[in-house]
C-alpha cells in the first residue's frame, strides 16, 4: 500500500515528505531504493516476494544464510526489463491522502492507517465496494481533523486508532441504513 510506505519511510529515515517519490514498477522487482548524498542510488532487489524484503528487516544487520530451493536467486537473465513509471494520484487518490495525512501528522497518520485497515477488511467480508475504501478513509481523516493531536502519547494513538476503526463502522452501518 503505497501511501503506508511513504508514511514508513518517512519515520524509518526521518525524511521530509518532500523528498520521498513514489515509483509504480511493475514487475516487482525492486522492493527499496534510497538515493544518497552523492546521487547514487542503492536498490534492494529480488523476486516478487515480500520474505526476502521481512527477513532482511528481521535479521539486519545480519544476514541469513538461504538455499537456492526454498529461496531462488535472482537471475538477472531471467528477470527482463525494469520499467517504472509515475503513479497517476487521479486514478488513485489515496496517495494523495497519505502524503496529507503523513504531514499533518501526529494522531492523523495512525487514524489514516487504522480506517485503511477497517475499510479493506470490510471490503473483503463483501460489505462495502472497493472504491467505499477511500471514502471511507477520507471520512474518518476528516473527522479526526479537530481531534488531531500533534505529540500523541501511547495512550492517545491506541484510542485514536480504535476511534478511526469504529468511525468506519459507523460509516459503512450509517450508509447502508440510508441506502435502505
Amino acid at each position: 500500500h503505497p501511501p503506508a510506505e511513504v508514511i514508513e519511510a518517512h519515520y524509518l529515515y526521518g525524511t521530509s515528505y518532500d523528498n520521498i517519490d513514489v515509483v509504480i514498477h511493475p514487475q516487482s522487482i525492486i522492493h527499496s531504493m534510497v538515493e544518497t548524498a552523492d546521487s547514487s542510488v542503492l536498490a534492494q532487489l529480488g523476486w516478487p516476494d515480500m520474505r526476502l524484503p521481512i527477513l532482511y528487516t528481521l535479521s539486519w544487520p545480519e544476514r541469513v544464510m538461504t538455499s537456492e530451493e526454498t529461496w531462488p536467486r535472482l537471475d538477472f537473465l531471467k528477470m527482463g526489463d525494469l520499467t517504472f513509471k509515475a503513479p497517476d494520484t487521479e486514478k488513485y487518490p489515496s496517495l494523495t491522502m497519505g502524503y496529507a495525512a503523513g504531514r499533518a501528522g501526529g494522531t492523523m497518520t495512525g487514524v489514516y492507517s487504522a480506517a485503511n485497515e477497517a475499510a479493506v477488511a470490510l471490503f473483503l467480508d463483501k460489505k462495502i465496494g472497493y472504491f467505499d475504501i477511500f471514502s471511507c478513509v477520507e471520512k474518518a481523516c476528516d473527522a479526526h481533523r479537530n481531534d488531531l493531536i500533534l505529540d500523541p502519547s501511547l495512550d492517545d494513538i491506541v484510542e485514536t486508532d480504535q476511534w478511526a476503526r469504529r468511525h468506519v463502522e459507523s460509516i459503512v452501518t450509517s450508509d447502508m441504513a440510508i441506502s435502505a
